[in-house]
């Protein structure tokens, strides 16, 4: 295989590893009290209303989940163990994102197959697309040369 048919896929390779890395960087530093109260009740489901995360719910058990979210933060517990408590308390049903173990590692595992499967697809019938390899004989020429004087 010719540097001119390998270049642009590791040109693509490599705009997509910088995108990952800069997409997956984060903020550096230390968060305050309120970011990490927001973080972890935004990975939270609201109790009552089910369809939202504690962090946009307005329902009184929202915010008595960002009470209780924000007393273990200042009690100095961690993001995981703040989580765990809550999922002792209300089930796993509570986590808004659910765990990669089991059937739930199937949510996070089928989309990344398809993309995958997806590109091996598009990567291949790339690869198998030749030009047909007709040529244009002088009855073609002769045609398209009266067009263009007449």
């Amino acid at each position: 295989m010719s540097a001119r048919r390998i270049l642009p896929w590791l040109a693509l390779v490599a705009v997509l590893v910088v995108a990952l890395v800069v997409g997956t960087h984060g903020k550096s530093g230390k968060l305050t009290v309120d970011q990490r109260v927001h973080r972890v009740a935004d990975e939270l489901r609201c109790p009552t209303c089910r369809s939202q995360s504690m962090a946009d719910s307005d329902a009184a058990a929202a915010k008595a989940g960002r009470l209780e979210i924000r007393r273990r933060v200042v009690a100095g517990e961690t993001d995981a163990q703040i989580r765990a408590s809550f999922v002792r308390s209300y089930g796993d049903d509570i986590l808004l994102k659910p765990r990669g173990q089991g059937v739930a590692a199937l949510v996070w595992a089928l989309p990344v197959v398809a993309f995958a499967a997806a590109l091996a697809g598009l990567a291949f019938a790339f690869v198998r697309w030749r030009p047909s390899g007709a040529h244009a004989t002088d009855d073609d020429r002769r045609i398209v040369r009266e067009a263009l004087d007449g």
